[in-house]
């Protein structure tokens, strides 16, 4: 494996590092800044609003630019954005460093990923991605508990020098190891791509996606506070409990990347429904220390359990869309991280306590598995037709695979998820070529 994908895993620690951070940091950043801790959890949404316009965005924008030159451009920039969240004077200038931050992030993560894919041979993409996503959990697992311990012991600006610092690393790696990566000769046709959104399928799969990303992080976004203020556990917990999410998640995107290739609606059905009750759950036991320690693990699993089949869905009803079909992914996944805490901070403004968060969350994931139910229905049904015919295009303009045309993309689908996931073994309506594999996409179950 080339060091250049390392170095790309490096920077992704970095870019997870900063996304999630603020869960363990809100009571500091809410004391510091004179604000309450629902307008505190506004700085995650800010983030996630970056990633979400971004996303789109920066995939369509840098298609044409240098891929190393960006790369540089992009960390560069995250980098300042950090550096100007552990100055920020006032909480309209860390809200809007937040922002900043994010579209870099977005940027860096639709751009890196086809440099990953780019630098190794095609039976060699998988391992490339797994590295890549490889540095977003261990940002779940270390980075984030890191964070929060430094924010306890050193303030909550130490936190964001830390990873103004990784992300000064990365670009010492992206400057010296990332090699010049030419330019594909043959242009996408964003015209064709922007066809997909024609699709039902692929708009309900972004309700999915948002409703069950968002159900989990109006919880988690407040979990620090619920873990002192309802359970009462003494705040140097707060790290090692957010370290044991990351290791459910971990645990999590390991089981549901192998699975979810042969079981894709099982397993959204599945890990939404488990999402559901941990979610309940933990409203009604908030206050049992042992309990919210238990759940935070549970959570973590069953959130990234569902993860890698929340990925595959969407590129199999977009896999005709390369260019667009990771972007959507990743704007999907950060649509419900900038609604999750919303709602959260909401519910916390009404005077419902902070384990109504999970209450709430509970019921975005109650509507992402009705959500669920209806793509189910129509796959069934065989209304996959718009899907179907956008894939049988793309092979036969190509090579007579749906994977031909999916190339980087696959690499930009796993973006919002951890995980390089296989794709789901879809039932191909009328005139389709076939299932969508993991082969086809370069990416496999276990990666």
């Amino acid at each position: 494996m080339p060091p250049a994908v390392y170095i790309l895993g490096l920077s992704v620690f970095a870019l997870g590092t900063s996304e999630f951070m603020l869960s363990g940091l809100l009571p500091p950043i809410a004391d510091d800044m004179n604000v309450s801790i629902p307008q505190a959890g506004l700085l995650i949404s800010a983030f996630a609003i970056g990633m979400v316009v971004g996303a789109p965005l920066l995939a369509v924008a840098t298609l044409r630019l240098p891929r190393r030159t960006t790369l540089i451009a992009l960390i560069s920039v995250f980098g300042l954005g950090q550096i100007a969240g552990a100055l920020a004077p006032s909480y309209e200038v860390l809200f809007a460093s937040r922002v900043v931050s994010a579209l870099a992030c977005a940027g860096f993560w639709a751009v890196g990923a086809a440099v990953a894919i780019a630098m190794v041979p095609v039976n060699q993409r998988a391992r490339a991605m797994a590295v890549m996503i490889g540095g977003l959990s261990i940002a779940n697992v270390l980075g984030v508990p890191l964070g929060a311990f430094l924010g306890e012991h050193f303030g909550w600006r130490s936190a964001f020098w830390a990873v103004g610092a990784a992300s000064a690393v990365a670009l010492i790696g992206v400057v010296t190891r990332i090699p010049y990566i030419p330019l594909p000769e043959k242009k996408p046709e964003l015209r064709r791509e922007l066809a997909i959104y024609r699709d039902r399928q692929v708009w309900l799969a972004i309700v999915i996606t948002a409703l069950a990303a968002g159900g989990v992080f109006c919880a988690f976004s407040y979990l620090a506070p619920l873990l002192t203020d309802v359970a009462g556990l003494d705040s140097g917990w707060v790290p090692w409990i957010l370290g044991l999410f990351g290791i459910g998640a971990l645990v999590g995107t390991t089981i549901g990347g192998r699975v979810a290739d042969a079981h894709l609606f099982g397993v959204l059905l599945s890990g939404i429904t488990a999402s559901t009750v941990f979610l309940a759950a933990l409203a009604l036991f908030a206050s049992s220390q042992i309990a919210v320690v238990a759940l935070a693990f549970l959570l973590g699993l069953s959130a990234f359990f569902t993860a890698p089949a929340l990925n595959a869905r969407m590129f199999n009803v977009a896999g005709a869309a390369p260019t667009l079909a990771g972007a959507t992914t990743t704007a999907a996944f950060n649509l419900g991280n900038t609604s999750g805490p919303w709602l959260g901070g909401t519910v916390i403004d009404a005077d419902f306590g902070f384990a109504a968060t999970a209450w709430a969350g509970a019921a975005m994931t109650v509507l992402a598995l009705a959500a669920v139910a209806v793509a189910l229905r129509l796959q069934r049904g065989g209304s996959g037709r718009s899907r179907s015919r956008l894939i049988a295009k793309s092979a036969a303009a190509g090579t007579g695979s749906a994977g031909a045309a999916v190339g980087t993309g696959s690499a930009g689908a796993a973006v919002g998820t951890g995980s390089a996931a296989g794709v789901e073994r879809a039932v191909p309506g009328p005139g389709a070529t076939g299932p969508v594999t993991s082969a086809d996409c370069g990416a496999s179950p276990g990666a």
